[in-house]
């Protein structure tokens, strides 16, 4: 098996209790990328970077605003299919 470095074992998401604007704004100063974005009905969003680099250095920056443990997150699917 062949060694990985820290960054490449850890999660790109993470769980940010500030607003959209806040968490996009800081992403943006820190030229950390994107990958997907979206509100968490209890407050905060949840934030997946696009690489784990990025990640590491956005919980760096958020340290004091991430959530710990488990959300529930909104519904993207539809309940049943479209056709």
């Amino acid at each position: 098996m062949s060694r990985l470095s820290a960054s490449a074992l850890m999660s790109r998401e993470l769980l940010v209790r500030l607003s959209e604007d806040q968490v996009v704004a800081k992403c943006k100063a820190a030229k950390v990328g994107v990958s997907v974005i979206e509100r968490i009905p209890a407050g905060g969003v949840r934030l997946v970077c696009m690489s784990a680099r990025g990640a590491e250095t956005m919980r760096k920056a958020f340290k004091s605003q991430i959530i710990q443990g488990t959300v529930i997150r909104e519904k993207h699917r539809p309940d049943r299919p479209f056709w």
